[in-house]
């Protein structure tokens, strides 16, 4: 439609009312004004109000009866608008539209291909079971047409059909079907072959007995149409190739050569799936040259996605964090390509310090921490947030740039910056536990920042420190005490923390610890509402009181360091996501059956080909282990003896020596008839709905306690272990570690 057709259509888009256009309808149809408009000029004019009204969701329904009398009407513009309002309304009006059906089929066997193909069009989208009875016949007929052009809509009117109820049933009597799309793969038209293909890819995913499987001979096949095809009927047949398994490299490394040709189109579509199949077909390659080759020609149409629109350069950017997981060499030499411009939506800048944290290696450290420290000075809180993290984590990958991430976090402190300080306490929590012994000389420097921590997940990062180095703060039971007046009121991932350094306090500094402790249990076990905390206060209470020698090697138990493998995907939930590069599922890094009910998984094909490391990931489960039951019950902690050693401030408190008894808190009163109340754990029979939600209370925090990413709070995006999709730290659970 040319420009002005379209400026004078404008003047239709004005709310008309039922009976006008009815009566105007009518008096367009009658004898003496068809003699005068042999052209239906009028007609059209009408029609074209009704279409507009029915575009800003007017209700034109009332209008059927009078619209379907202009079907016997042979001119091809007024076909298309009252087939357009059959669309819209036939479902709604089943015995109006079965009557039209005559005047259906007999456009069908009209001799303009496009009345044939718009009748197959039109029957196919209204999902009643009069219209697909009649169909049936006259779409066999259409996939054998002389004409492609109505070959290709048939095509496409199989899986249109298939996505219904009524007519899946209908095609399932009638298998030739599928035989007749399979036979149009070998048309000679590249238009009906893409239609084809994307009909049979369409009802192999919504069908459990049809899958469709392409044999090395069609899939060069198919190949071969590319250049002859629209866009996106080189994005269906690219994607078909999904359900080519190779038998030999050879077949995958030549079929990768020929589609590496489509990496220069002007479309990022095409070239997002091109990349998909190359990075399929890399699985079923042995020769490492040849991958690197191929790896050096993905690079730069990836770089030239980034010369796009912020949206496009978002979908670009979720795909190749994923991308680079697996293939790192791709962009391995790129990342100042990534690096954030003032003017780029904050969306666009979280993906892109994502990605920068994923290529960063000893090489580029310096550079990439140089504009990490730019971007902590920005004005934009959540960047800087995110900008600050990612040094921390920048530190914890390698660690030769260790140091120097370390001067800039106490640089950035120096700047007395609340949500600064905050993140930087974050992330200097975890770079401790990475380099254990390494940085606690910085810890008086943290500890003159406490009065900026209003955050919870600060003040648990804080706490832990504190408890952590118990015997190297001189005031850590003064420090925590004055946590503890307001334990009531901090979230529960506070209390845990508190909780816990509270324990490791009384572990490392006895007499320090002996009166805080027992007023933290007796909150944590009277006041608090959480069964979580509640489940931590009695567990340490029963340990302290039952071994106090075996507490200190739980609770002080060595712990395996922070490592950057906890950070990266499952391999075998990575390979699924490349599988669906392009799409929302590469957005959401999640699998398509998690968000979309009637989506099915895709996975990697077993074949003589596959390479061995990708053949190791072929299948992955994560088991957690079994929560294991409370022990039984003490009725009290037994106090401290007069005798015990004292608090040595000069340096000798590191806790027991081997062989030396240990003190113990004071017992705690039992609680009786309170808000909350005391459920023993050992006796399932007394609150069954209490102990079932505490089972499941431990099962979903199962995966962070039993092997999780510990990690998982300073990446910008989900991996979807836990299910939390934004683009912000997803709840961290680390702190609860002992």
């Amino acid at each position: 439609m040319s420009a002005s057709t379209s400026g004078s259509d404008a003047k239709f888009f004005t709310r008309g009312k039922i009976q006008e256009l009815r009566m105007e309808l009518q008096q367009s149809g009658d004898s003496g004004s068809t003699k005068k408009d042999k052209a239906w000029l009028k007609r059209k004019i009408v029609l074209k109000k009704v279409v507009a009204n029915m575009t800003m969701g007017n209700d034109m329904s009332p209008l059927f009866p009078d619209v379907i009398q202009s079907m016997p009407i042979q001119v091809l513009e007024i076909k298309k608008m009252v087939y357009l309002f059959l669309i819209n309304y036939g479902r709604f009006k089943p015995d109006d539209t079965s009557a039209a059906i005559p005047c259906f089929l007999a456009d069908c066997e009209d001799r303009n291909p496009l009345i044939r193909a718009l009748a197959l069009r039109t029957m196919t989208s209204i999902p009643l079971p009069a219209m697909v009875s009649a169909v049936i016949d006259p779409l066999r007929h259409g996939l054998k047409d002389a004409d492609p052009y109505v070959r290709k809509t048939a095509a496409l009117s199989v899986a249109k059909l298939y996505s219904t109820p009524i007519g899946r049933q209908a095609l399932d009597r009638s298998p030739a079907f599928i035989s007749s799309l399979r036979d149009l793969l070998a048309d000679s038209n590249p238009t009906v072959v893409a239609n084809a293909v994307a009909s049979l890819v369409e009802i192999s995913e919504r069908s459990d007995e049809i899958a469709l499987r392409l044999n090395v001979t069609v899939a060069g096949k198919l190949v071969a149409a590319l250049g002859e095809c629209s866009e996106w009927g080189q994005i269906y047949i690219l994607d078909s190739l999904l359900a080519y398994t190779p038998t030999n490299s050879l077949d995958a490394e030549t079929l990768a050569e020929r589609i590496s040709v489509r990496l220069q189109h002007a479309n990022s579509a095409v070239v997002l799936t091109t990349i998909k199949i190359m990075l399929y077909l890399m699985n079923y390659m042995d020769d490492k040259d040849t991958i690197r080759s191929l790896e050096k020609k993905m690079g730069p149409p990836l770089v030239t996605l980034l010369s796009s629109g912020p949206e496009v350069q978002y979908v670009a950017l979720r795909n190749i964090l994923l991308i680079i997981q697996r293939r790192p060499g791709i962009l391995q030499n790129e990342v100042k390509v990534f690096f954030c411009k003032y003017n780029d939506p904050i969306y666009v800048k979280l993906a892109k310090l994502e990605i920068m944290y994923r290529l960063a290696r000893e090489q580029n450290a310096h550079e990439v921490l140089e504009e990490l420290k730019e971007y902590a000075s920005e004005v934009d809180v959540d960047f800087v947030r995110k900008a600050v993290r990612s040094i921390g984590r920048l530190a914890i990958k390698i660690p030769s740039a260790a140091d120097k991430c370390i001067s800039g976090l106490l640089l950035l402190i120096e700047t007395k910056i609340s949500y600064v300080t905050q993140e930087a306490v974050v992330v200097i929590k975890d770079i401790f536990r990475r380099y254990p012994n390494q940085y606690e000389s910085i810890i008086g420097t943290l500890c003159e920042n406490l009065d900026v921590l209003d955050e919870p997940e600060a003040k648990a990062a804080m706490i832990w420190i504190v408890g952590q180095y118990a015997d190297r703060i001189e005031n850590s039971d003064e420090l925590l005490e004055d946590w503890v007046f307001t334990f009531v009121e901090e979230p529960a991932e506070v209390q845990l923390a508190l909780l816990t350094a509270t324990v490791k306090l009384f572990i490392r500094r006895p007499v320090a610890g002996q009166e805080l402790l027992p007023k933290v249990l007796k909150l944590a076990t009277e006041e608090a509402e959480n069964p979580d905390l509640r489940d931590r206060g009695f567990f340490y209470w029963r340990l302290l009181s039952t071994d106090p020698t075996g507490a200190r090697d739980i609770v002080l138990a060595e712990k395996p360091p922070i490592s950057t493998e906890t950070d990266r995907m499952d391999r075998g939930l990575l390979d699924q996501l490349l599988m669906h590069t392009g799409t929302l599922s590469s957005i959401y890094h999640k699998s398509p059956q998690t968000f979309i009910r009637t989506a099915k998984a895709k996975y990697l094909s077993d074949s003589p080909a596959m390479n061995p490391t990708t053949r190791k990931h072929l299948q992955s489960a994560n088991g957690f282990s079994a929560v294991l039951p409370l022990p039984s019950n003490s009725s009290s902690l037994p106090s401290i003896p007069s005798n015990s050693a004292s608090d040595d401030v000069n340096g000798q408190r590191g806790g027991l020596q081997q062989g030396q008894q240990h003190p113990r808190p004071p017992p705690l009163p039992v609680r009786t008839n309170t808000s909350t109340s005391m459920i023993d754990e050992d006796d399932p029979e007394q609150d069954p709905d209490h102990h079932q939600h505490q089972q499941q209370q431990r099962q979903r925090s199962g995966s962070t306690l039993n092997g999780g990413d510990a990690y998982a709070g300073l990446s910008a995006f989900d991996l979807g272990s836990d299910g939390y999709s934004a683009d912000t730290p997803a709840p961290r659970r680390d702190d609860l570690l002992f």
